[in-house]
């Protein structure tokens, strides 16, 4: 039995629209694996306690951050760029504000240039890949704590290298189901008091 041309259209738009919609849910986790499998960006070191070496050789580190297209939020580095010693511990931190009316949840995605000092940069803490949710005219500063490994100044290419840039982009994504319900509440409270 062969189906009706209309719904097998519209069959396969939905499937369409579905999978769109999963792609869409999907792409920030996606890329997260994507980039530790190939290395893609400037994958970097992740590491929970401090080097133990430090150089006497030093190495700027700039910060960089923008947002995804639609993204509301204002982002920036506090500190456009530093200078420290390879191997010594480096604390920065990215500020984001939600000038909007409303509660938006956003998760970051880094980079890190050039292409080969992204297994010598090592963090110990990052924001990266967790969900932020900001309420409205919320302000917050975020820490990225992380060292340069000191095997970078022996490294064919590595040892070139005397500027790396560690760059955020902020995504919008979909607010937790208990941030839906606190958003939701307020709306419930002043549509009662208007009764």
């Amino acid at each position: 039995m062969a189906l009706d041309p209309k719904i097998k259209t519209l069959t396969q738009t939905v499937g369409v629209v579905v999978l769109m919609g999963g792609l869409a849910w999907a792409s920030v986790p996606f890329y997260d694996w994507f980039c530790r499998v190939t290395g893609f960006g400037g994958v970097t070191g992740v590491s929970e306690v401090a080097s133990d070496e430090i150089l006497d050789q030093t190495i700027k580190v700039r910060f960089d951050a923008s947002r995804e297209r639609g993204m509301p939020w204002e982002f920036k580095p506090v500190e456009r760029e530093m200078e420290l010693r390879i191997g010594e511990t480096g604390l920065a931190f990215y500020e984001a504000y939600n000038p909007t009316d409303r509660v938006v949840a956003g998760s970051a995605s880094y980079n890190v240039a050039p292409y080969d000092a992204g297994g010598f940069f090592t963090k110990i803490d990052c924001f990266c890949f967790e969900e932020q949710v900001l309420q409205p005219g919320e302000r917050v500063q975020m820490p990225v704590t992380f060292y340069v490994d000191p095997a970078i100044v022996d490294d064919r290419e590595g040892q070139y290298i005397h500027t790396i840039t560690l760059g955020y982009t902020f995504h919008e994504i979909d607010l937790p189901e208990t941030d839906q319900q606190a958003a939701l509440e307020p709306a419930k409270k002043t549509d009662k008091t208007l009764n």
